[in-house]
């Protein structure tokens, strides 16, 4: 008889097809997510316009959406360990994209911030199953890539909504563009069918012949025996005794800075992102450039986040993931700061487009980095409450830039404050160690081994 631990295998398995039907599912969803967040932004001029309200009102309609990601992000994170990650997921897929197509129902402020929160609960819940759900699975050489390769969706989707907002906001008005938020549900069958289980779930609840398959999947080349006793890791085997992980306990075992630290980095990071998802185009119209113009500055700025994601997941897997981390976020801080001194119009791209690199790539391999800190049976709550508290910063960012906006501030005091977060998000990621994985327990293996002598006698 032989203890097979199953996370071990994963682990160690070649990158086959199944990691990239993952791949690609984890980046549809992600996708879906980041167009319904950067919509408002591109139709923020359109709807302040159309409701004749002023910027302070505007950036609490902007941050509606993320008082839900705060409560999603801490909630499902949390549920998702107890009712299934694939269940999870596609709840919260359904959640956001109905949601999200209702605001463009809404003729007031009151009901637009009313349905973005509740798509804000399925936003916010969606990313930290998906970082649980990638660590899982991803073979360990590849493990950051493939985290931060499946966030590169959430770019696309902010350049999809970016191309398409024009458009659809000349001809049919701002509305079309909220409406186009329910195409995402199109995938829900897809993900139902596609998408594995988590293997925890699958441990916790003895399902033992959906485990095996699940294993042949992932690795062809395994030869399991009927007689096998298949186990999780160390960690996982800690909480099933307990059966119940809860967030105190990201705060044990050498982990409380580590918590601490990666909580303060997202808020700043966050703060930018959120800031400028809802505020560059106002910010750049102000400034003189046409409606066109300062849609293309958000393109650059996603497609800065594209290119820094992929680049920071490659990065992160050959380099301590803690100093390109502050790397990121010390050339964000840069180009933000770039942005506040007169240059050409494509100079302006480059530093923007460097902005997205920085703090989008670095916010995104932020949760790989949580990935790899927080033992795997607090994979989901740790990454959750991370996400969680990172959006009291989203939050905070659209409102106090809408104030800021009111002051008439010349461009360049406007991004000089900008950049501040940044700084600080560079000095506290330098300041996370990998201490919080738990010993190993007498007597557990982690990988298959004979177990005779651990058999009942």
């Amino acid at each position: 008889m032989l203890q097979i631990d199953v996370h071990a295998i994963a682990s160690s398995a070649k990158f086959t097809g199944f990691h990239k039907l993952m791949l690609l599912i984890c980046t549809l969803v992600i996708m879906a997510d980041g167009y319904d967040i950067a919509v408002v932004g591109v139709a923020l001029p359109s709807i302040m316009k159309d409701m004749g309200i002023a910027s302070t009102v505007a950036g609490t309609m902007a941050s509606a959406s993320v008082f839900g990601m705060m409560i999603g992000a801490v909630l499902i994170g949390t549920l998702a360990e107890r009712m299934g990650r694939r269940r999870a997921i596609v709840a919260c897929l359904t959640l956001f994209s109905v949601g999200t197509a209702a605001a463009g129902l809404t003729h007031d402020t009151t009901s637009f911030c009313l349905v973005r929160f509740v798509a804000g609960i399925g936003i916010g819940g969606l990313m930290p199953c998906v970082v649980a759900q990638m660590a899982e699975f991803s073979p360990r050489d590849a493990r950051a890539t493939m985290i931060t390769v499946s966030f590169g969706g959430f770019p696309i989707g902010g350049i999809i909504a970016a191309l398409t907002g024009k458009g659809l906001i000349e001809a049919y008005g701002w509305p079309s563009v909220f409406f186009a938020a329910a195409f995402p549900l199109l995938l829900v069958p897809f993900l139902l069918y596609s998408m594995p289980e988590s293997m925890v779930f699958l441990v916790k609840r003895d399902r033992n012949e959906q485990l095996r398959a699940l294993l042949r999947r992932i690795d062809p080349s395994i030869r399991l025996d009927k007689n096998d006793v298949l186990v999780y890791a160390t960690d996982v085997s800690r909480v099933r005794a307990n059966e119940h992980a809860n967030t105190s306990q990201i705060f044990r075992e050498g982990r409380a800075l580590a918590t601490s630290m990666f909580w303060l980095a997202t808020f700043m990071c966050m703060f930018v992102m959120y800031g400028l998802i809802a505020w560059l185009v106002k910010i750049m119209s102000s400034a003189g450039y046409s409606l066109g113009s300062s849609l293309t500055f958000v393109i650059a700025l996603n497609l800065g986040a594209l290119i820094g994601t992929i680049c920071a997941g490659r990065l992160g897997d050959r380099w301590p993931i803690r100093w390109v981390l502050c790397g990121l976020y010390l050339v964000a801080s840069l180009g933000i700061l770039m942005l506040s001194i007169k240059m050409p119009q494509l100079w302006l791209y480059v530093f923007i487009g460097l902005v997205g690199a920085g703090s989008y790539g670095g916010q995104n391999l932020t949760y790989a980095f949580a990935g790899q800190i927080y033992p795997l049976a607090l994979r989901s709550i740790g990454v959750g409450w991370l996400a969680g508290v990172g959006r009291i910063g989203a939050i905070t960012a659209p409102i106090l830039l809408g104030v800021l906006m009111t002051l008439r501030l010349p461009l360049e005091q406007n991004f000089i404050v900008i950049a501040v977060p940044m700084f600080l998000a560079a000095i506290a990621v330098t300041q996370i160690r990998a201490t919080g994985t738990a010993p190993p327990l007498s007597g557990t293996r982690s990988s298959a081994e004979p177990v005779e002598q651990l058999a009942p006698k």
